[in-house]
């Protein structure tokens, strides 16, 4: 695992409802092996978060920004500061409005959030973006995420490439993520397989993604952090199936 894989917290978010399940959640997290995580799905207080981490040895990497509101356009200080006191670098957002999903939206995305981006980038910090299924959708000709990565800065905007949502986009993930090279500072690690005819998420090793060709793709293109994520394990322990994943990728 030459790109530190961390545990995306979305996959534990039932498990997170209180802080006493936050600390049992984080120590069984750490006990599994992992040091970084995203955290996503779950509210906080951000200075005892913080504390609750470094007395784990668990380094915060990532965020899906919390509301009420939007608060990358409405409040980007206080995310800022948030941020700051986490020890966090990278400011995520998990997609955007359905105001964006048209013909135009994607470029109207961009100058929408661009203050907020600059805002970011000035106080050390980047903005990444995360896709899901729909933005390989093609208007008037071009794919959304193409317009995204073309038409952006990328002093001011990463991606966080999600495999499973790639996949289910219609792309060959490995092909696309090496075209992108210095563009993915994090990407989700997410299995993708079928069942009854259905693809479903599934633990990193046990799904169809073809995981050699994958990681060196994402080391190609010189991504920083990666997150395993499965947004539903199907009535399975997700703290079993996280560890499934770690051992496959600890080989």
């Amino acid at each position: 695992m030459s790109i530190p894989v961390g545990a995306q917290l979305y996959t534990l978010r039932r498990q997170m409802q209180t802080p006493q399940e936050i600390e049992e959640t984080l120590a069984r997290v750490a006990e599994i092996g992992y040091t970084t995580i995203q955290c996503s799905g779950f509210a906080f207080d951000a200075p005892w978060l913080r504390a609750l981490c470094d007395r784990l040895g668990l380094k915060i990497r990532l965020t899906h920004v919390r509301g009420p509101g939007n608060r990358i356009l409405d409040d980007i200080q206080g995310v800022i500061e948030e941020h700051k006191i986490l020890g966090c670098p990278n400011v995520g957002v998990g997609g955007m409005g359905a105001q964006y999903r048209c013909a135009g939206g994607a470029k109207q995305f961009l100058k929408d959030y661009e203050p907020s981006m600059k805002a970011l980038r000035d106080a050390g910090q980047k903005f990444q973006y995360h896709n899901h299924a729909w933005e390989f959708e093609r208007f008037d000709g071009e794919r959304f995420f193409d317009i995204l990565v073309n038409e952006s800065d990328p002093a001011l905007l990463g991606f966080t490439l999600d495999t499973y949502w790639a996949q289910h986009g219609g792309m060959d993930v490995a092909d696309l993520v090496r075209g992108m090279k210095g563009r993915i500072d994090v990407c989700h690690y997410k299995d993708y397989t079928v069942v009854d005819g259905q693809p479903r998420f599934a633990a990193i090793g046990d799904g169809n993604m073809n995981w050699p060709s994958l990681l060196a793709a994402f080391e190609e293109a010189g991504c920083k952090y990666a997150f395993i994520e499965q947004d539903d394990c199907y009535g399975k322990d997700p703290f079993d199936e996280l560890a499934r994943s770690w051992r496959f990728l600890a080989g």
